[in-house]
């Protein structure tokens, strides 16, 4: 299942910067738009990835996971 996320990007001078809008923290600069949204891509894979873990160590043991689906 993908879910989707909001890319708000715009281009500055000679470069191209975006930020996840549902993602505090994930935000990048590239030259290209191209370039710009891969980048972001990434990021936003691995704050997901290091979030989850954060979330894991700080529930420590017998916990359990529910996903949550959220409608607009």
């Amino acid at each position: 299942m993908d879910t989707q996320y909001t890319a708000i990007v715009k281009r500055q001078g000679d470069w191209w910067i975006g930020w996840i809008e549902e993602v505090p923290g994930v935000n990048c600069q590239e030259r290209t738009r191209k370039d710009l949204l891969q980048t972001l891509r990434v990021t936003l894979q691995e704050a997901i990835e290091f979030n989850r873990q954060e979330a894991k160590a700080s529930a420590g043991t017998e916990y359990e996971e529910e996903r949550i689906a959220v409608s607009e």
